[in-house]
């Protein structure tokens, strides 16, 4: 196989929670009319799993590469599984997210028959003046208290109210409560995964009302799963500077991913080398992207996912881009 960066298909969600900020901050173009609240960049999701677009394997899913090409795609080191194990998103809350959680692995498998769950991280790309996110649960809440307040949808009486600013991450691990907006546009990394349980009384889909009995049911459900120990920070990131301008900051490291945010100048290019799938999306202006024989562009707000049997990436300066991976460990 001549392996080359792939380009993917990226489901686009029109949720209500969504506006314009992907297209008009970021510069994304063909997207539909009306909100948009997600871009999924690299989706191994059932229903919404990417197809690459050009090349040798253009027309096959990511699943189907996965199934074939395991090694090549996520590196010797990696334990592959039947699914690409990230999920990664650019997120739109120009109005607030539904408070609602992921299960975590355990909780995954005991009660939504799912191989795993969903930890995720946000690295703030925007948000505006007084921009604040809710994030895990207070100390001393416990289940009858949390469900009091949510049946009062009163989600500040026992949640964290965090300050939002650009360029800071957090990791959230899965059966933590959450939600952020207004006005915060986010990159997200996650587990592979679409499994989620609302507080909420309407839908995020479409703003319908969810009838009275499926709403009781669905708090009941985000009870079984709701962790009340995690209690995430949003970090800066630790900067490491190379020669030639090229800065590379590591914004966070779970046992699910990793994210990093690499700036680079005129005077010399981004060089990175890997050894597991690497996904490079681009948070600032155009920039040429080489890996192995290719050469090519990579607009704003676009994404790129390189298998691990290139090896290396080369990105020309002026670049802002994030590269999130699959640690060896996995």
């Amino acid at each position: 196989m001549d392996w080359h960066p792939l380009r993917l298909t990226t489901p686009v969600k029109q949720h209500v929670f969504g506006g314009r900020a992907i297209a008009e901050r970021l510069g994304r173009t063909g997207l539909p009319d009306g909100p948009v609240a997600e871009t999924w960049e690299v989706s191994d999701v059932d229903g919404d799993a990417s197809t690459v677009l050009d090349g040798p394997l253009a027309g096959r899913t990511l699943r189907q590469i996965m199934a074939d090409h395991p090694e090549e795609l996520l590196g010797p080191h990696v334990r592959p599984g039947p699914r690409f194990p990230l999920l990664t998103k650019f997120i739109d809350g120009s109005r607030p997210l539904p408070v609602h959680l992921h299960a975590d692995d355990t909780t995954a498998r005991r009660l939504e028959g799912e191989p795993h769950g969903k930890t995720e991280a946000w690295h703030i790309l925007d948000a505006a003046p007084g921009a604040t996110a809710l994030i895990g649960t207070r100390p001393g809440v416990d289940r009858d208290t949390l469900h009091r307040a949510l049946l009062a949808q009163d989600f500040d009486a026992v949640m964290r109210r965090l300050p939002v600013r650009a360029g800071q991450t957090v990791y959230v691990p899965g059966g933590t409560l959450h939600s952020f907006g207004p006005g915060t546009l986010v990159y997200e990394i996650e587990q592979t995964s679409d499994i989620q349980q609302h507080a909420m009384r309407t839908r995020m889909e479409d703003g319908s009302p969810v009838p009275e009995p499926e709403w009781h049911e669905n708090l009941a459900r985000l009870l079984d799963e709701w962790r009340p120990g995690p209690r995430p920070e949003f970090q800066s990131g630790v900067d490491i500077r190379r020669d030639g301008g090229v800065v590379r900051t590591l914004l966070c490291s779970g046992p699910y991913f990793a994210l990093e945010r690499w700036t680079a100048g005129t005077t010399a290019p981004l060089v990175h080398a890997f050894s597991t799938a690497q996904i490079l999306s681009n948070a600032g202006a155009p920039v040429t992207v080489t890996s192995g024989p290719w050469t090519g562009r990579l607009d704003r707000a676009r994404t790129l996912l390189l298998p691990a049997a290139l090896g290396e990436v080369r990105v020309q300066g002026p670049a802002d881009v994030l590269i999130g991976y699959v640690p060896d460990a996995l």
